[in-house]
């Protein structure tokens, strides 16, 4: 049965094309270094997922915020595990994909035809980097408050529109209701929809030109 389901979508949707595209290509020989893409797309979705998970309880209002992380903490089943694995996870991932682009780096995998796959993973860890930013605000307790308001004023700092990129940022002169709203929705609508984005047009570049083989003691 499940092969005529199978025959029945291949013939409307070409599977089997869309396999051999995709998968059933050549791969150089490579070691665990090649691996880091494959592992920063994994914590992506397990951010994604943890992520919803918490959204269900989580309350993004200056009143309500902090009580509601303490109940994902002591009154959701499993919910310090969920939270554990989320907030981890985000520190994780900054630094696999850093480590990721600093080995294509050492490796010149940057160089031509990947030009343009290497300036997207730029904005891959940028954006990455960004999700980190915004979710640190979402517990609103002490250490998140402060640490928020050094970093919104380092990027005020900027010359010239440093008072525009810090309004933006918070919503107003300080922090206040309005900038946990906007962290909060930056942090799982606009910048997962950018990272998901990158993430596309970075993975369709990949299977275009193909990996790059790991340099030998000749090369």
């Amino acid at each position: 049965m499940w092969k005529k389901i199978y025959a029945w979508l291949d013939e409307r949707l070409g599977l089997n094309d869309i396999y051999k595209a995709t998968l059933d290509r050549p791969e150089p020989r490579g070691n665990w270094w090649n691996t880091l893409g494959s592992a920063s797309l994994f914590l992506f979705v397990l951010q994604g997922i943890t992520g919803i998970f918490l959204s269900v309880y989580y309350t993004p209002s200056p009143d309500h915020a902090y009580d509601s992380i303490q109940y994902i903490m002591t009154g959701v089943s499993f919910g310090w595990l969920i939270r554990g694995i989320h907030h981890w996870g985000a520190s994780l991932m900054v630094l696999v994909v850093f480590i990721h682009m600093l080995r294509v780096f050492v490796t010149a995998s940057y160089k031509y035809p990947r030009e343009l796959t290497w300036l997207i993973g730029v904005g891959l860890l940028l954006v990455t980097v960004f999700m980190g930013f915004t979710g640190y605000l979402l517990p609103w307790n002490q250490k998140a408050y402060w640490a928020t308001t050094v970093g919104t004023q380092i990027a005020g700092s900027v010359p010239f529109i440093g008072d525009f990129i810090l309004k933006t940022l918070r919503g107003g002169p300080a922090l206040s209701a309005l900038t946990l709203q906007r962290f909060f929705a930056a942090h799982i609508w606009i910048l997962p929809a950018m990272l998901a984005g990158l993430i596309g047009v970075h993975l369709f570049l990949i299977i275009k030109h193909g990996e790059s083989q790991f340099p030998n003691k000749e090369d």
